[in-house]
């Protein structure tokens, strides 16, 4: 393997995955000529939401999702990797009853590879039925459950409601596909969102970017890539890279730190915000998109 100093360091501004990383994994191995060093800087700390899990505790306790027609709910989705931790907490909880949690009947909506990666990893016999990994986005799951969810229930004219869990802060793109009121009585799905996990920015990000920065300050190219809007602001300050009026200017022709985006809302947030267009933006949200993205501009660009 190439020495330290001649590897492309990543700086992924995100928390590491348990108990496995896909990024981790898939930037660690040299593949095609491209030899990179991923480093995990967190932007966000998760604080599990107590309410919401006693809520979605009880109903795993009394058995109030399955496919029966008195069930309070006929499935559950999934679009955020914290919300299937909060989640695995509770079925970890029920380990030793062998009925536990008396999901295998109903399905699983899931948003991307990540998600449902981390839904696999819960240990379940028979294992939990999880649809909707090639969707990628919130809007593309909506309507695939829209088809999918209906065929599951097509004996009935009034789908069961679907539970949804998530976090404080998220986008309503899910409930409000499903419960559209244009939609036919027998087409329209009732969500509840339950939150249970909450969002905050760490203090010590500033800090800790600054810090892998100056680890990273004599290598001859460096990438940043960013996972949400959260953190933009104090990334962009700590590559010294804002002007007086929070702006990016010009940047130097021949300049070292390049910035990946993981998807459109947060290239369009540095766009809108700062005026800054990223060097890449993932045509995938997952580790492969950002791969592909990197080594694109890379070989360009050599």
């Amino acid at each position: 393997m190439a020495g330290t100093e001649q590897r492309t360091p990543v700086l992924l501004l995100k928390t590491k995955s348990g108990p496995t990383d896909a990024y981790q994994e898939l930037f660690s191995t040299p593949r095609d000529g491209f030899d990179f060093e991923p480093t995990f800087v967190p932007v966000l700390q998760h604080q599990f939401e107590e309410d919401g899990l006693k809520v979605v505790r009880e109903l795993l306790q009394n058995r109030k999702i399955n496919k029966s027609h008195d069930a309070s709910f006929g499935g559950l989705i999934f679009t955020s990797q914290r919300a299937v931790e909060a989640f695995g907490k509770l079925v970890g909880e029920g380990q030793g009853d062998e009925s536990w949690p008396h999901l295998q009947d109903v399905p699983f909506y899931s948003v991307g590879p990540a998600t449902t990666r981390a839904l696999k990893a819960i240990h379940q016999s028979p294992p939990l039925q999880i649809f909707g990994e090639h969707t990628g986005n919130g809007d593309a799951l909506a309507h695939f459950i829209l088809e999918h969810y209906g065929e599951w229930y097509s004996d009935r004219p009034t789908k069961p409601p679907l539970l949804f869990l998530v976090g404080e802060q998220r986008r309503d793109i899910i409930p409000k596909t499903l419960m559209d009121p244009a939609l036919a009585a027998d087409k329209r799905i009732d969500v509840t969102e339950t939150v249970v996990y909450g969002t905050g920015v760490m203090e010590s990000f500033p800090k800790d970017f600054k810090e892998v920065l100056r680890q990273t300050s004599d290598r001859t190219r460096r990438w940043v890539v960013v996972f949400s809007p959260t953190g933009c602001d104090s990334m962009l300050r700590g590559l010294d890279m804002l002007g007086e009026r929070g702006q990016v200017g010009d940047l130097p022709q021949q300049r070292s730190t390049f910035i990946a985006t993981i998807g459109p809302t947060t290239r369009d947030y540095l766009k809108r915000t700062f005026g800054y267009e990223p060097d890449v933006c993932a045509e995938k949200p997952s580790p492969e998109g950002i791969w592909e993205g990197i080594t694109k501009f890379n070989a360009q660009s050599n």
